[in-house]
């Protein structure tokens, strides 16, 4: 008779990451970066820009009603959307090119998700203490103290996602306006909703879920692989520098200390050392293994934000923040051990170093035909997107040609084709606009309701117009005749053509 075997669960409880506050270069570095783009994303919306009377006065804009977006001096139209895309596809690749040199240098430092908790860390420990105290409250019973921790800590968090929702949505409209609208209670619902929506994800994802955003819902730790490779700056452990680890480190480096300060070996013979402990001329055994620089304090763990320990070699849930660099650093000088035991080491220095050789600058690991290959492609779609910039026209037409009917033959025996023709005047000015025709002799050209020699365009502003092209009657129309449409600014000369075709009935 068998017995029944309980099936284990698949679910593990979250355990909580409370990380221990922690000084280094790398966390003023941190710090630096956290004030930066908190500053770009909180206050962009705020900068003014003159345009002109015709146009919004805010430096970034994304004017969806118009269908337009502003970037400074700089106003991109949807048929312009390829500027977008370039942008998009350069942040791709820039990604890509620091992937490849510092693995996760975005999600340790950049990454909106690691920005927000990082500062809501902070928050935490301002209000909760530190690691310890953390814990301590956790576990600790609802008492009126604790709730009051819970609540001052829960409406600060509220305060910067609310602040974080609201930042976003004066991208899209005029930040003065809306800001005056929305306390007034006469913005747009959808305003209010976006606010809503972008305040509950970010209080609830950087205050709440943290580290497990990262490990589970963020695809990048599982597609980063393929830009690493065996040159890529990753944080290691040295594990050939730091094993065994033990408490004895401590007992050892004194011992090493005593010995120096002893003298020399008499008779061949080494100093007797008193050892903690024992008795007086006694001595503990000899050890058969030299011990390693890492004591197994446990700081490296204490202050990593998604609670990985970096001793178990690389892990997706490290994001490569490197504290665990400034907490081992710290712990080394207390111990008199040289820094380094966790450092930025590529797969080759692990190798090198194990035997013993000097490792190589790191800008030298930078540089090597994929990282080449990164920099070139980023490059080149900057200069050319710079190019087509500054190129581009400031005047834009586009036409199409009626579907139905194709032409239409009137009562004289003419043939007129209909066309729907878009000009978009990009100056700052008001212009008068002249169009024209490229074609043979006989098609004339009209603008229904205009005077196609002088067209009135406003400033930065686009209009339909409605145009035929007529052939008169006796005409030798084949079926199918190209012509090109030309649109010119009186005023600055500039033109810009269009392809489109005349259609007449079959032979």
């Amino acid at each position: 008779m068998t017995m029944a075997t309980e099936t284990p669960s698949l679910y593990a409880a979250r355990d909580p990451v409370f990380p221990k506050a922690v000084r280094g270069f790398y966390r003023r570095l941190k710090w630096w970066i956290m004030g930066v783009t908190l500053t770009i994303y909180y206050v962009t919306p705020w900068i003014r820009w003159d345009r002109g009377p015709h146009l919004p006065d805010q430096g970034v804009l994304v004017d969806l009603a118009n269908r337009r977006f502003f970037f400074f001096w700089v106003e991109i139209w949807p048929q312009e959307f390829y500027y977008v895309a370039g942008l998009l596809i350069m942040a791709g690749i820039g990604l890509f090119l620091f992937t490849s040199v510092l693995g996760r240098i975005w999600c340790g430092y950049a990454c909106p998700q690691t920005v927000w908790v990082d500062l809501f860390q902070h928050v935490e420990r301002w209000v909760d203490g530190d690691r310890n105290a953390q814990f301590r409250l956790l576990k600790a019973p609802w008492t009126a103290a604790k709730l009051r921790k819970r609540l001052i800590k829960w409406t600060i968090w509220l305060l910067i996602a609310i602040a974080t929702g609201g930042a976003w949505v004066f991208y899209f409209a005029d930040a003065p306006t809306l800001l005056g609208d929305l306390i007034s209670g006469q913005a747009q619902a959808i305003a209010y909703t976006t606010i809503a929506v972008l305040t509950a994800t970010t209080f609830v994802l950087g205050g709440f879920l943290r580290e497990q955003v990262c490990i589970y819902m963020c695809p990048w730790p599982r597609i980063q692989g393929a830009m690493l490779d065996e040159q890529s700056l990753l944080v290691t452990y040295k594990d050939w520098r730091g094993e065994p680890r033990g408490k004895h480190r401590k007992r050892h480096a004194r011992a090493e200390a005593e010995a120096e300060a002893a003298g020399p070996r008499i008779g061949g013979q080494a100093p007797v050392i008193p050892q903690p402990g024992l008795p007086a001329g006694k001595t503990a055994p000899p050890q058969t293994e030299a011990p390693g620089d890492c004591i197994d304090c446990n700081a490296c763990v204490n202050v990593c934000p998604t609670g990985v320990d970096i001793r178990q070699g690389q892990q997706i849930g490290c994001i490569t923040c490197a504290l665990c660099i400034d907490a081992c650093d710290d712990i080394m000088a207390r111990i008199g051990r040289p820094r380094g035991l966790i450092d930025y080491c590529s797969l080759a220095d692990e190798m090198g170093e194990r035997a013993g050789q000097v490792p190589i600058a790191a800008w030298r690991r930078a540089i090597r035909p994929r990282t080449i290959l990164y920099t070139s492609l980023w490059a080149a779609i900057g200069v050319a997107l710079i190019v087509a910039l500054f190129l581009r026209d400031t005047i834009d037409m586009s036409v199409r040609h009626d579907r139905n009917p194709v032409f239409v033959t009137l009562s004289d025996g003419a043939i007129r084709n209909g066309y729907e023709v878009r000009i978009q005047n990009r100056n700052a000015t008001a212009n008068v606009f002249r169009l024209s025709a490229v074609t043979g002799p006989y098609l004339r050209l009209t603008v229904q309701g205009e005077d196609a020699a002088a067209i009135n365009l406003p400033a930065d502003q686009a209009r339909k117009l409605r145009v035929f092209l007529t052939a008169p009657a006796g005409s030798d129309v084949t079926e199918t005749l190209p012509v090109r449409l030309w649109v010119e600014n009186l005023t600055t000369g500039e033109r810009s053509p269009a392809d489109t075709h005349f259609k007449g009935p079959d032979r």
